[in-house]
């Protein structure tokens, strides 16, 4: 029988920043998490109540796309709904 190598990388980690507080989310995970634990207030969690609106300070590229839901409420950068997006790498520092 043939030997057989299972090689498992670890994902990488991103960052959100806020005021000098640093955590770390996995590549292309959502950032309601994070921006929870730094203090980011959330109303409905779904996009469509606006309490979570954030300022990006820097590292707006490495976050995804602007949400349907996000274009509905009518936010525009450099402000996110921190529930609606997604961090792709790298690090983001927010405001709110």
């Amino acid at each position: 029988m043939g030997c057989v190598n299972i090689v498992f990388k670890e994902r990488s980690m991103a960052v959100i920043e806020n005021e000098g507080k640093i955590v770390k989310v996995e590549d292309g995970d959502k950032i309601i998490t994070a921006c929870n634990q730094l203090g980011v207030p959330f109303g409905c969690k779904g996009g469509a109540c606006g309490v979570c609106e954030i300022e990006i300070e820097e590292g707006a590229e490495n976050l995804s796309y602007i949400t349907e839901e996000e274009e509905m409420m009518g936010v525009k950068p450099p402000f996110r709904l921190a529930c609606m997006c997604k961090i792709l790498k790298g690090t983001v520092k927010i405001k709110f």
